[in-house]
């Protein structure tokens, strides 16, 4: 997403004055998210002063997400992950992507399995709301299609966010899998084979409640509900996809985004 630009943070001053052009622009509003990307690898200093910022701008402020990286999060001790979570960062995005963890490698995630389990687990220790995502397709097709989605239900289990939301795979010019494809070193799922991923993940899934979001624009089956309460139904649906292979309940190519 940001192959032209270069991670930095912005000074404290600068950040500061945004939020009070945001305050001027938006009004008191209750929700605000630290962007763009990973914005927990800034010291923990500095972020509690821009916590401090906004609690002063904006008085009805009740909620403050960010996304989060699994070196960055176990970079903070539990103390740090606290007094973030008290200062009102209550919302960590953090991409696990797949339980699998020789394909967390792969992809180049910078931790394994083991690493990615302990870094949702602090959050959740340290009183974090936390949203799973994950990546259906992202093993390709073949026999590791299926291990790589009952080795995400199966970290799910582990974790237990309290959100799970399931993106699908799409290459993207510039990048590695997209050269990848080209080359026919990796073959891309088919919409009704990203399906049957999401049901064995479900599948694997027991723990609860978790509440699984499916509607992102990249997913052909847009499908949503708490788990296990809801699950059933969704299977069914998934499971009807599947048998009838009508292309009329799945979105179509042009509809799809990142």
């Amino acid at each position: 997403m940001y192959k032209d630009k270069r991670y930095r943070v912005r000074p404290l001053q600068e950040i500061k004055e945004d939020i009070k052009m945001a305050r001027q622009h938006y009004g008191n509003v209750e929700k605000v998210f630290l962007c763009d990307g990973d914005a927990i690898a800034i010291d923990t200093e500095i972020l509690l002063k821009i916590l401090d910022c906004l609690k002063q701008n904006f008085p009805a402020l009740r909620h403050v997400g960010c996304y989060v990286g699994p070196n960055s999060t176990l970079a903070k001790s539990p103390s740090e992950l606290t007094a973030l979570r008290a200062a009102g960062l209550k919302k960590a995005y953090l991409g696990v992507e797949t339980g699998d963890d020789r394909l967390l490698r792969e992809v180049k995630k910078g931790v394994g399995a083991d690493q990615m389990l302990e870094a949702g687990l602090r959050l959740l220790q340290a009183g974090w709301n936390l949203s799973a995502m994950v990546l259906l397709g992202l093993a390709g097709r073949g026999p590791r299609s299926h291990e790589h989605a009952l080795a995400t239900g199966l970290m799910i289990n582990k974790m237990h966010p309290q959100y799970l939301a399931a993106l699908t795979v799409t290459p993207v010019p510039g990048t590695v899998l997209y050269r990848q494809v080209q080359k026919g070193e990796f073959s891309v799922l088919d919409p009704f084979e990203t399906l049957e991923e999401m049901k064995i993940m479900l599948e694997a899934i027991t723990v609860e409640p978790v509440k699984f979001v499916g509607a992102h624009a990249s997913n052909y089956l847009p499908i949503s509900g708490t788990l296990q309460q809801d699950k059933e139904a969704m299977l069914q649906k998934i499971e009807h996809v599947l048998n009838t292979r009508d292309a009329r309940y799945l979105r179509s190519e042009n509809m799809r985004g990142l």
